[in-house]
């Protein structure tokens, strides 16, 4: 079995900008990490897609990952988006978020550049084989056009820097088949709100989450539930936040819950474009949400 980088919920942290230059908030940004950790995060996941990494520079992604690592002072883990649809930007990318002192490394699909299996599985080797940090294998063909096979991971898993696997593809048979066919040599985490339980059932060990942005304790709660073995505890928290769920998805992530931060009082700016604010309709349904569990 492979050491996991953590267990329970990890936080896919937004990037905060300043609302007129929209450069990147750093006394803001430290104080949701905080805030995170102080609320039961297991682990901070920073630049991944609702870090908004595809529109930072290079040098603000680095900051960013400097930052992070700084305010957690090693009271949880710190996992570093490093994917790209260049490989080679990947490796130069991770090797540099090594140098910052990242737990893990959180590594997408290539996107637009949409690889065959064959290709993931050159790709994602050619980049362990030149990382010394532990690797999250990140899959959400929603946002790729690319999704990894369950027998595409088996292979994968026998690299031993290859750690565990962000699953946001939303089948849950193919998941069942993955964790039949790697066992013990993936960790295994789920990608979507709506499917912890479901995924924590048959065998993950945490998610990444977009909802413990805005609530930490919850999301923490619903993980720490199926560990202990109380899978109808988990079960009935994450259908009472079902609705939630879905409204920080009513939109592109991470637009909702941006918004939602800033209804809260967290004044997290707009994302970058090509992202537009949200609209009133998706308003709506993200202020019902959030007053149904008394976050506004």
């Amino acid at each position: 079995m492979k050491k996991p980088i953590f267990a329970g919920a990890g936080v896919a942290i937004v990037t905060p900008f300043k609302d007129e230059t929209l450069k990147i908030n750093f006394p803001l940004f430290e104080e949701l990490i905080n805030e995170q950790i102080e609320n039961g995060t297991d682990a901070i996941v920073v630049c991944g897609t609702t870090g908004e990494k595809s529109t930072l520079v290079y040098d603000e992604h680095l900051e960013a990952i400097k930052v992070a690592v700084n305010v957690t002072n090693g009271r949880v883990p710190v996992i570093a988006g490093t994917g790209s649809n260049d490989t080679m930007h990947s490796v130069i990318l991770s090797n540099d978020a090594e140098k910052c002192g990242v737990d893990g490394l959180l590594t997408v699909t290539p996107y637009y550049n949409k690889a065959s299996q064959d290709g993931l599985i050159e790709s994602f080797s050619y980049i362990e084989k030149r990382v010394s940090t532990p690797m999250i294998l990140y899959n959400v063909p929603s946002r790729t056009g690319v999704n990894i096979l369950p027998e595409t991971y088996l292979e994968l898993s026998k690299l031993p820097l290859v750690n565990g696997v962000k699953e946001a593809n939303g089948d849950i048979s193919a998941f069942a088949k993955t964790v039949a066919l790697c066992k013990d040599n993936l960790n295994y985490y789920s990608g979507n709100d709506d499917q912890i339980t479901a995924f924590m059932a048959l065998g993950a060990i945490g998610v990444i989450s977009v909802l413990s942005n805005v609530a930490p304790k919850t999301t923490h709660d619903i993980v720490q539930f199926a560990l202990d073995g109380n899978i109808k505890a988990s079960k009935e928290l994450q259908l009472e936040y079902l609705d939630l769920c879905n409204a920080l998805f009513c939109d592109v992530n991470p637009i909702p819950v941006k918004e939602a931060l800033c209804l809260m009082g967290k004044d997290v700016g707009r994302c970058r474009m090509p992202l537009s604010p949200i609209n009133e309709k998706n308003k709506a349904i993200l202020v019902r949400a959030l007053k149904n569990h008394n976050l506004i």
